[in-house]
C-alpha cells in the first residue's frame, strides 16, 4: 500500500476541496482496462470509472491506437471552434452511428469541455427559445455546481450559501426517491393548471432519466411519456441530462431510449470523450438552433485529441449492436447477483439499469455505505457512494470490464457487507 508520507503534497498544497483522494487515499500512476495501479505496483478493480468519464475502461487499445497516430503526424492540438479534420471526423460518425439509427437529427453544439457548461447552455437556449425564465427540475438530481446548473442541482451542500444568487427554478419529487414514489406528473399538472399556483410557466423541464448522485433511482417509462406529453401541450422544451447515464451506461447509447421518447435538448460529457479526455456537447433539435454566432463560447470547446478519440470509440464500440447487449448481459448478471446475495440476504435495496447499479444499504441497521466502500478499499476494490446522505454503493464498472473481474469486484463488495453487517449484528447483541 502506499504510505502516508506520498500524500503529503497533496495535503500540504491541494485545495481543502478535494474529495476522492480523500476517499481512496493512494497515489495512483498506471491504469489498464478495469484496473488501476498505484505507484508502489498495488491494483484495485476499479468500479468507479472516473465517475462515468471511462465507459471503455482506462487506455482502450483502438482508441490510444488513434490517439498516437494523430500525435505523431503533428495534428491540430487546440482549434476553437474552427472547421477541422477530426471535428469533421467526429460530426460524421457521431451522425451516422448514433443519431441516423435512432432517427434523431439533432444539431451538436460543442460547449467548453465540462458537463456543467453543456447544462448551462441547454438553460440558456431554452430561456431564448422560449422567452420564459423558470426551469422545473427534480429532487435528488445532480446537473452541475456552476450558477445555472446548480439551480437544477437539488443537493443543500452544493447550494449552501448561495441560494440568494441562483437562477429561478422550481424544484418537484423525482417519482421515485428515499421517500418513496410519487405521482410527479400529478403535481406538475396542478402547478400548470392552476393559475394561483404561484409558479411560473417553464422555459424547460431539466432531468436525468436515471438519477446518479441522487441515489440511482429510475425514472418508470409510463413518467417519462407522459412527462414529453406534458412538455408538449404546454410548449415547455424537456432536456435530458445524460451526462453520466448516457453513452451506453444503461445498455443503450441514449438512457431515455428505453420510453421511446425524444427530448428536445439532450446534455452529453463525461464518456463521449471516448478515452476520459475533456468534452461536453449539447444536442438541439434543428428547429430549436437559435443562437447567435459567438452567444455562448469557451476557448477548450475544439478539443481536438477527444473529437479522435471519440470518433475511434463511436467506430469501434458502436458500429453495430454487439457493445450494447454485452452491456445488458453484464448488468443481467450484476442484477441477479445483487438481488439473490445482497436484497434478499440482508434486506438491502437494489437499483439500477445496465452497468449502473446502487445498493441502497439504508434499510440494514447499523450497516453504512462509506464504511463498506472503505473495506472494499482495502481489499483492492474502488467504488464510491451516493444518495442523501451517502447511504448507497453506487457501482459503475466500464462497460468492457471482462465477466471475471465484473464478478471479482462483486464478491469483494459482497463479502465486505456481510462482514460488516455481522460485526454490526454481533455489536447489537453484545450491547
Amino acid at each position: 500500500m502506499t504510505t502516508a508520507a506520498s500524500t503529503t503534497v497533496f495535503e500540504e498544497i491541494e485545495s481543502a476541496v478535494r474529495t476522492y483522494s480523500r476517499s481512496f487515499p493512494a497515489v495512483f500512476a498506471t491504469a489498464k482496462n478495469e484496473s488501476l495501479y498505484t505507484a508502489d505496483g498495488s491494483r484495485y478493480i476499479d468500479f468507479l470509472s472516473g465517475a462515468g468519464s471511462l465507459n471503455y475502461g482506462h487506455n482502450p487499445e483502438p482508441v490510444k491506437g488513434a490517439l498516437l497516430d494523430y500525435l505523431a503526424q503533428d495534428g491540430l492540438m487546440h482549434g476553437l471552434d474552427f472547421s477541422t479534420s477530426a471535428k469533421a471526423e467526429f460530426l460524421t460518425a457521431f451522425r451516422d452511428l448514433i443519431l441516423k439509427p435512432r432517427g434523431l437529427s439533432y444539431r451538436v453544439q460543442f460547449t467548453s469541455p465540462s458537463g456543467t457548461n453543456a447544462v448551462e447552455a441547454a438553460l440558456k437556449l431554452a430561456r431564448l427559445v422560449t422567452g420564459r425564465t423558470n426551469v422545473v427540475a427534480f429532487s435528488g438530481g445532480f446537473h452541475g455546481v456552476s450558477t445555472g446548473s446548480l439551480a437544477a442541482t437539488g443537493s443543500g451542500y452544493y447550494r449552501q450559501g448561495l441560494e440568494n444568487t441562483l437562477p429561478q427554478t422550481t424544484h418537484i419529487p423525482y417519482p421515485d426517491s428515499p421517500l418513496g414514489k410519487f405521482d410527479s406528473i400529478d403535481l406538475l399538472k396542478m402547478l400548470l393548471e392552476d393559475p394561483s399556483s404561484g409558479v411560473e410557466l417553464p422555459a424547460a423541464v431539466l432531468l436525468e432519466t436515471v438519477q446518479g448522485e441522487g441515489g440511482v433511482y429510475l425514472a418508470p417509462i409510463p413518467f417519462l411519456q407522459d412527462l414529453r406529453e406534458v412538455c408538449d401541450q404546454y410548449g415547455i422544451l424537456l432536456i435530458v441530462d445524460d451526462i453520466q447515464a448516457g453513452c451506453g451506461r444503461t445498455g443503450s447509447f441514449f438512457s431515455f431510449e428505453r420510453a421511446g421518447i425524444v427530448p428536445d435538448l439532450v446534455t452529453l460529457s463525461k464518456s463521449i470523450g471516448g478515452y476520459g479526455l475533456p468534452m461536453a456537447l449539447l444536442l438541439i433539435k434543428p428547429e430549436l438552433d437559435i443562437w447567435r454566432p459567438g452567444q455562448h463560447n469557451g476557448t477548450f470547446r475544439g478539443n481536438q485529441l477527444a473529437f479522435v478519440a471519440a470518433t475511434a470509440a463511436l467506430r469501434h464500440y458502436w458500429s453495430d449492436g454487439a457493445f450494447a447487449e454485452q452491456v445488458v448481459k453484464k448488468g443481467a448478471l450484476v442484477q441477479e447477483c445483487l438481488e439473490r446475495r445482497v436484497e434478499s440476504r440482508f434486506g438491502a435495496e437494489v437499483r439500477g439499469r445496465g452497468l449502473m447499479y446502487g445498493i441502497d444499504l439504508s434499510p440494514v441497521p447499523g450497516l453504512e455505505a462509506s464504511k463498506v466502500s472503505r473495506l472494499c478499499f482495502e481489499r483492492g476494490l474502488i467504488v464510491e457512494t451516493c444518495g442523501r446522505d451517502g447511504e448507497v454503493l453506487k457501482l459503475l464498472p466500464p462497460l468492457t470490464i471482462s465477466q471475471v473481474t465484473l464478478s471479482t469486484g462483486l464478491d469483494i463488495i459482497i463479502s465486505a457487507i456481510t462482514d460488516l453487517a455481522t460485526d454490526a449484528e454481533c455489536g447489537s447483541t453484545t450491547s
